[in-house]
This record gives C-alpha cells, sequence and structure tokens, in this order.
C-alpha cells in the first residue's frame, strides 16, 4: 500500500485485524470496500488490490504526523486500536525456544511440584512477562509455591462450590461481552450486590481466581491483559467491615506476584471514604507499577471513560449498552465447567473436610442468616468475546 499525502477522510470502514505476535501487525483493506467508497474519502490509499494485506506498523507506529492524523480522523487513538502484535512489541522471541528454556530451570526448583509443564500452560507465563526466561520461571514457581502454601483456596475449586457460585451469580466478578479499544478483556465489580451474610470475601477472591483461570486459557487475553472496574456506589459501611484484612493480604499476594495475567487498570468509581481508607492501610503492600494502575474517578464517569469507552459499557456505568446483568458471566462459566466436566484445580489436593484457615475466613456476622441460593432471576443468551 502506499501512501500519498495526507487527505480529508470522511468515513472509511476497515479491519483491523489482529496477528500472531511474531509477525508484523497487518491491516487489511476491503477492496469492496474501498470501490463502494466515496472515492474523495480514500485518496489516502492507492493501489489496493482486491484481498491484498499491507503492511502498516512501521508507517502508522513511527510516523507520529500519521499516527495523530489518523487519530484526529478516525476516532481511534493509536494505543486504542486493537492490534494484538503491538503488545509483544517491545520484546519479541522464538517462543518455542523460550518454553524450552523455561522447562530447562524446573529442575532447579525440586521443592516445587510443577503440575503442568506443557507449552499451552508456559506460553502463559511468557505472555505475562513479555518472554523474559527468568522471569516467567519465577513466576511459574510463584504461582505453585502460592498454591501449596494455601491449599484451602483451591479445595472444590470449581462454579459450583456453593459460596463460589453466590459470589458469581451477584456478580463478583462480571465480565462484560466485549472488549475495550485494546482488545483487553473488562471485568466489573458492583459492591453493593455482596451479600456477606451469604458468602464471605474468600468465596468472592475463590470466584474472582476461578474466572481468570478460565480467561487466561485465550492467549488474547493473556497477551491484551484485562481492566477492572470497580463500582463503590451503596456499598455500607456495615459491609466494608467484612474486608477481612488477612484476605486482602492473600488477594494481593496472589494477583500481583503469583498469577500470570497482566493487569492493565484498575478503576476506582464513587468510592466513599472508607474505602479509600482501606486503601491507605494496603498500598504499603502493592508494589509502584501496581500503584500506578490504581484509578480513583470518584462521581465522575468521564474520567472514566477516558480509558474504557462508553460503547462497550452497561448503562450504570454511564455507557451506551443495556443494565447490567450480574449472573450472565457467572451462566457463562457453569457452562464452561459443565462442558469441560473438570475442575481448573485438577492435580491439586481437594480433601472433603475444609482447613481451619478456610473455616476461619468464612465466618459470618452473628446477625446473619446464611442462604445457599445466589440466583435471582436473570436469564442469558449472550455471546462473550472474552
Amino acid at each position: 500500500m502506499t501512501f500519498a499525502a495526507a487527505v480529508p477522510i470522511k468515513a472509511v470502514s476497515v479491519d483491523f485485524r489482529a496477528c500472531p505476535p511474531a509477525d508484523n501487525c497487518l491491516l487489511s483493506v476491503s477492496h469492496d470496500v474501498l470501490t463502494g467508497s466515496d472515492r474523495s474519502a480514500v485518496n489516502l490509499v492507492r493501489c489496493v488490490k482486491k484481498g491484498e494485506f499491507s503492511t502498516i506498523r512501521d508507517y502508522l507506529v513511527k510516523d507520529d504526523i500519521m499516527a495523530e492524523y489518523c487519530e484526529y480522523e478516525w476516532g481511534l487513538r493509536r494505543q486504542e486500536i486493537d492490534i494484538t502484535c503491538k503488545n509483544s512489541e517491545k520484546k519479541t522471541c522464538d517462543k518455542k525456544q523460550a518454553v524450552i528454556a523455561v522447562q530447562q530451570l524446573i529442575p532447579s526448583r525440586p521443592e516445587i511440584d510443577f503440575l503442568r509443564t506443557d507449552e499451552d500452560f508456559i506460553l502463559r507465563f511468557l505472555h505475562a512477562r513479555k518472554c523474559g526466561v527468568q522471569e516467567s520461571f519465577d513466576l511459574l514457581a510463584n504461582y505453585y509455591s502460592y498454591r501449596k502454601r494455601n491449599k484451602d483456596l483451591f479445595l472444590h475449586f470449581n462454579a459450583n462450590e456453593i459460596g463460589i457460585r453466590n459470589a458469581l451469580k451477584d456478580g463478583f466478578p462480571g465480565v462484560l461481552p466485549e472488549r475495550d479499544r485494546k482488545g483487553r478483556c473488562v471485568l466489573v465489580i458492583f459492591t453493593a450486590n455482596w451479600d456477606h451474610c451469604s458468602y464471605s470475601l474468600m468465596s468472592i477472591y475463590r470466584a474472582l481466581l476461578l474466572t481468570l483461570e478460565r480467561l487466561i486459557e485465550k492467549p488474547r487475553n493473556q497477551l491484551n491483559g484485562f481492566v477492572f472496574i470497580v463500582d463503590w456506589s451503596e456499598f455500607s459501611f456495615r459491609q466494608s467491615s467484612n474486608l477481612n484484612p488477612r484476605v486482602l493480604k492473600l488477594m494481593i499476594e496472589g494477583l500481583q506476584d503469583c498469577f500470570p495475567a497482566r493487569f492493565k487498570g484498575i478503576h476506582f468509581i464513587n468510592q466513599p471514604w472508607y474505602v479509600e481508607a482501606a486503601l491507605t492501610v494496603i498500598r504499603p503492600f502493592l508494589k509502584e507499577k501496581t500503584k500506578e494502575k490504581i484509578y480513583l474517578h470518584g462521581n465522575n464517569l468521564s474520567t472514566l471513560h477516558d480509558y474504557v469507552t462508553k460503547d462497550i459499557l452497561p448503562a450504570e456505568l454511564g455507557g451506551e449498552g443495556p443494565s447490567y446483568n450480574p449472573v450472565q458471566w457467572a451462566d457463562k462459566l457453569l457452562e464452561i465447567e459443565q462442558t469441560l466436566g473438570a475442575e481448573v484445580g485438577k492435580g491439586l489436593e481437594t480433601p472433603d473436610s475444609k482447613s481451619e484457615s478456610m473455616r476461619k475466613s468464612e465466618t459470618f456476622p452473628v446477625h446473619c442468616s446464611k442462604k445457599l441460593d445466589g440466583s435471582n432471576g436473570y436469564e442469558t443468551s449472550e455471546v462473550y468475546e472474552c
């Protein structure tokens, strides 16, 4: 594709296709679209043949003038274009050789039981650490060490476990059907939905881990990462008293250092003062990179929309989508597990009785009457892209 001088363009439909990270990023321009458009709107490109793919990465990414022009005319910021291979642009590697290199390091940690060492599994860790072999191996070792130290977290680790199911049915977490413009999977939590008499913070964490385990199976999620949006509207002070410090510390340790995922942003909206106070308490346990990814928006949804556009957000978050349905992801996850017929934690010990630490973490306030059914009557038929 040869680019002419920049001239006004109106609306050209182009198809941005993600390509394997090891290849060049490609822009597929439909011949039919171009020939069917107003000719004055396509002066930007010429010599486009039917079925032709032209490399634009070097031009678009390195030419700031052209990138700014495209940002203005197409309404898509350069960094919002969903091109998966951009994530691997900083560091390219021979993935097969990297997998072998990680596998060769496994005997150096004989005290760890590495239950999975296949290529697909190790690639999760390589993607999370941008193909750094030593960093990826350290993350893999942390992953299994964490599971060994906290076996209670992974007892009966499936969506049918009563605490996990109740949490999922209330939207802890929810997963939006569409990705953001960077191709990232967006998870949402509406904290006011927490029925702390029915399930504990530990169950919420287990439901979150289970969700991430399922989502991280897709290479696209490994590469593009995740965005969290937490809405604290109507989250009561009584509910905040159930934010168990031990579980919060466990969550920080597990998600920050021991899980193969790239967390790109954590957005808090409508947070009350006591939530900000809790965040101040846990902040010393966060790494600097993690701190930089936490955004406090208060009641200003417009700043949230600067990061996650309204077209994929539910109405409750000021988006253009329908109202949020908390059980959509829960039903999808239950369907996935029924199809697979296996636990995510396959290979870990799953004794019949819970450990002492699990029992302590699942104590409920005296005034609570525990409920066993988390269903709230919603139906779902939406297909999840994530």
